[in-house]
C-alpha cells in the first residue's frame, strides 16, 4: 500500500469526473481568465472555444481525442508543442496542419481528413 501523500497514491485516486457525464468538462474554470467565446466546426459539429486556445485544446475540452486517422488506428495529441506531428488535421481546407500549434478562429472548419 502506498504511503499517504506519495506519488503512487495520487495516481491510484479515481478520476473525479463521472463517467456518465453527458457534457465533457475538460476545462479548468477556477481562476482562469479566458479570451472571447467563439465556435468553430469540427466535422459538422459546432465546438465551443475561447480566443487564445489551440484547436487541439478546444477539441480535447470538448471530449474529442482522435484528431486524425492513420494505419493502425486513430491518432491524437501527443507532445502538445509541435514536435511530433501526431495532431495533423485539415483546417480550413489545408491538409497536415498541426492542431496543437493553430489558434482557433471563429467560424474555422477542421476535420480529420
Amino acid at each position: 500500500m502506498a504511503k499517504p501523500g506519495s506519488r503512487s497514491e495520487d495516481r491510484a485516486k479515481p478520476n473525479s469526473r463521472s463517467e456518465d457525464t453527458a457534457e465533457p468538462s475538460g476545462r479548468i474554470d477556477d481562476g482562469v481568465e479566458r479570451g472571447a467565446a467563439l465556435h468553430f466546426q469540427f466535422e459538422g459539429k459546432r465546438i465551443p472555444a475561447y480566443q487564445g486556445e489551440t484547436v487541439a485544446a478546444a477539441l480535447l475540452a470538448a471530449g474529442i481525442r482522435g484528431l486524425r486517422r492513420a494505419e493502425g488506428g486513430p491518432r491524437g495529441l501527443f507532445c502538445g508543442m509541435g514536435i511530433c506531428f501526431e495532431c495533423r488535421m485539415t483546417i480550413d481546407g489545408r491538409a497536415n496542419i498541426r492542431a496543437c500549434m493553430t489558434p482557433v478562429r471563429d467560424g474555422m472548419r477542421a476535420g480529420r481528413g
